[in-house]
């Protein structure tokens, strides 16, 4: 174990589902993994999964050959499996964890964030137990960033099953971190709601907690990939797909049940949009075959294409060319969109108008420069569609201009400058660390 390090060292890990995971997430991974080494850290590490447990867990990914590089100086690792057939599961949390002891006890100052609680906050509260237990030097502060999936899919899940015990796992984990942030108010009013039910049936006090010491901080996107296309290049890309600037209406995400892609289907098929227009799907998801069957049945279906092999340098094209974009997220007890990543990216890009719907944190990514349609209403799609797509050009340039303007907050080094602000604010008030949450 190498335990020298220049005092100028300063090191970042971020512990998330990374690249080629088809999630917004993973890209805020590796923006911020990215504007770390313009703030100065000398050792920039995103810790992820090996390639075939991303594969066997179903999760939808992006064809290897169209992820773009990270820049020199950030190291993705994959830590292997520790044992065999023998531990029938916690093998990959295991290397994880072990890694991460390794990367903490190595000497290197080191701010770890970690991108979902679970498992990947659970991990590094485990890793750094066992680094300062060694007796090493250990000089590592923790950031826990609570995605919505993290809230829905696992602590909501917990209390409406009456599971005490894992509900508390996750809250602990999170609350142990130095600090604790959401990605939206939403996501953090919901996991405030989900710790006061746990709280009012097992007199812990996790809301509490929760209310004063869970922060915001949105997304980090790369505001520069989208900003600034060259226009001729963006009719190039289009043209290599059989399609021109605003001749088509752009849905580009994970083709799951909360995304409302099937009522874009069906409202595209009820507006007057689609004699002139195509719509364009593309993503991957655990719907697609679903949905390319109801779109096959449409009678739009000749105009409707679904792309499931766009790269990371063709997405702004996409966005840039759309005559608008559509994502009619709806809450599903398994997903709630808590931000809308893609729809920023899409008001950066300058397209056409964005349609969405007012579901869990949209309306902090979009502000008022979307229109809102009611979620699970196609008819509705429908007249959304016709209504823009009718704008005059002048008053399109003017929304555009003014939304990528309001879009421009969530910038990479925007967002990590206020985090690592928020994170020597939070160190600064408690500096023996974080209480560990307790029975009343």
């Amino acid at each position: 174990m190498n335990q020298s390090s220049s005092r100028h060292d300063r090191r970042l890990v971020v512990v998330v589902r990374a690249d080629p995971v088809i999630c917004g997430h993973s890209g805020e991974a590796r923006n911020l993994a990215e504007a770390a080494l313009h703030r100065g850290f000398t050792d920039v590490r995103i810790l992820t999964w090996p390639l075939e447990r991303l594969r066997e867990a179903g999760l939808p990914l992006k064809p290897l050959d169209t992820v773009l590089p990270y820049s020199p100086g950030i190291c993705v690792e994959r830590p292997e499996p520790v044992g065999d057939y023998k531990v029938p599961d916690g093998r990959y949390v295991a290397g994880l964890t072990g890694r991460l002891v390794e990367l903490f006890t190595d000497g290197v100052p080191t701010v770890c964030l970690s991108l979902y609680l679970s498992p990947h906050t659970g991990a590094v509260t485990e890793a750094l137990r066992v680094a300062r237990s060694t007796g090493l030097p250990v000089e590592v502060t923790t950031v826990a960033e609570a995605v919505g999936s993290d809230v829905t899919n696992v602590v909501r899940s917990c209390v409406e099953e009456e599971r005490f015990g894992a509900a508390a796992h996750v809250l602990s984990d999170y609350l142990a971190s130095d600090l604790c942030v959401a990605v939206s108010r939403y996501t953090r009013d919901l996991i405030v709601e989900c710790a006061q039910e746990i709280d009012d049936r097992h007199g812990t006090f996790f809301a509490e907690q929760c209310r004063e010491r869970v922060q915001i901080s949105y997304p980090a996107i790369d505001t520069s990939a989208y900003t600034g296309l060259d226009s001729a290049e963006t009719t190039s890309v289009l043209a290599a797909r059989g399609l021109v600037p605003g001749g088509y209406v752009l849905y580009l995400s994970r083709l799951a049940a909360a995304k409302g892609v099937d009522d874009l289907i069906e409202g595209f098929t009820l507006s007057a949009a689609r004699s002139r227009s195509r719509l364009v799907i593309a993503g991957r998801g655990p719907e697609e075959a679903e949905l390319r069957a109801q779109a096959a049945a449409s009678p739009a279906a000749p105009r409707i294409t679904f792309l499931d092999d766009v790269d990371d340098a063709e997405k702004p094209h996409l966005m840039a060319g759309s005559a608008a974009y559509v994502l009619p997220s709806k809450p599903r007890p398994e997903f709630v969109e808590t931000f809308g990543i893609a729809l920023v990216e899409s008001l950066l890009a300058g397209g056409g108008p964005v349609v969405t719907t007012d579901t869990g944190g949209i309306g902090e990514a979009v502000g008022p420069y979307a229109t809102v349609v009611p979620a699970g209403s196609p008819e509705e799609i429908a007249r959304a569609l016709d209504a823009v797509l009718a704008l005059d050009p002048r008053a399109r340039e003017t929304t555009a201009r003014e939304a990528r303007a309001h879009a421009l907050q969530f910038d990479r080094a925007v967002v990590l400058d206020a985090l690592l602000d928020k994170l020597a604010r939070a160190t600064r008030r408690d500096p023996v660390g974080p209480r560990s949450p307790a029975r009343v």
